[in-house]
């Protein structure tokens, strides 16, 4: 039988600690702290694939893009996108794999640029809300607006920010070089930050388009692609809760995919936190998977043996 395949998302945490400045030094520290729980999987013979987010790091990159505006090119919202899949991947790499030859297994890691397409007729486009990139003064929000089209909202009275569409991701483009890579025996990180968004021409042609792709989205959708048995998604707690911070918080253990749909839909799951964990788990077993799991990052172990994390399982099937 062959080995079962988990897709493991490291939340944005995994990267950047609350509080550090982001240092690269500061990174690949945190990213060899995170490598427990994908190790466990690895050695348990899970087929691995590993997608992470990277909203600090193309928040400093278009930073830097704004500072050096007048001396080099621009680089489109699409490339920073390019740019920080392939660091981060470089990063969680070469990590893996100095973890892995200490530990005695012989793997490689390999790091796929992923595009993940979306359709350029989403709603997303006509109402974009996500907000990226450094504050300006109301002057300068109005010439970018007047000479790049960019859409500029004032951001909770600390200036103004570019908000962008975050459209929904239909596919992984590069699904059949990461299933070859798996069934070689190697292990991927795949669909960083989301993925580089593109959308497909009448032509059939792939163009680049500057929008933000929710990660947790694009790795169920990816999970789906590669025919994942489970998608575990980590972030800064170690279970779903209802009632999050609040007197009556009630923690969540399991739950189907009914139950998660109604709780979703009763405002339980902010959008801008659990609510993108929860869609995405919800999607994923529509489409077939087994099962998902969200947990925290040192809980990868225990969430995969019952004793941590939230489960959600497919109403469809037999326990």
């Amino acid at each position: 039988m062959k080995n079962k395949v988990i897709v493991i998302a490291l939340g944005g945490n995994a990267l950047i600690s609350e509080g550090q400045r982001g240092t690269i030094a500061e990174q690949f520290e945190n990213v060899r702290k995170s490598l427990d729980g994908i190790i466990y999987c690895i050695k348990r013979g899970y087929g691995v694939v590993i997608t992470h987010g990277n909203g600090p790091q193309v928040g400093n990159m278009l930073l830097m893009v704004e500072a050096s505006r007048n001396q080099v090119p621009e680089l489109t919202l699409g490339v920073c996108v390019a740019d920080t899949e392939g660091t981060i991947g470089y990063m969680i790499q070469q990590s893996l794999t100095n973890r892995l030859r200490k530990e005695g297994v012989d793997k490689c890691v390999v790091t796929v640029l992923t595009q993940v397409v979306v359709d350029k007729n989403d709603k997303a486009f006509l109402n974009p809300t996500k907000p990226i990139g450094p504050f300006f003064i109301k002057e300068e929000a109005e010439r970018f607006h007047r000479e790049k089209g960019w859409h500029v909202v004032e951001d909770s009275h600390r200036g103004y920010r570019r908000v962008v569409p975050s459209p929904k991701p239909l596919k992984i483009v590069e699904e059949r070089a990461i299933k070859s890579l798996l069934e070689a025996g190697d292990i991927v990180i795949a669909a960083g930050g989301g993925g580089i968004p593109v959308v497909m021409k009448e032509d059939g042609d792939l163009e680049g388009v500057d929008v933000v792709i929710d990660k947790d989205l694009a790795s169920s959708v990816l999970a789906r692609d590669i025919k994942s048995d489970c998608l575990i998604m980590l972030t800064g707690v170690e279970h779903v809760f209802l009632n999050f911070k609040q007197p009556n918080e009630r923690v969540l253990n399991a739950l189907t995919v009914k139950e998660a749909q109604r709780y979703l839909k009763e405002g339980h799951f902010p959008e801008g936190s659990m609510g993108p964990k929860v869609q995405a788990a919800i999607n994923f077993l529509t489409w077939g998977g087994e099962s998902a799991i969200i947990t925290s990052i040192d809980k990868v172990k225990d969430a995969l043996e019952g004793l941590a994390g939230t489960k959600i399982t497919n109403v469809f099937k037999s326990p």
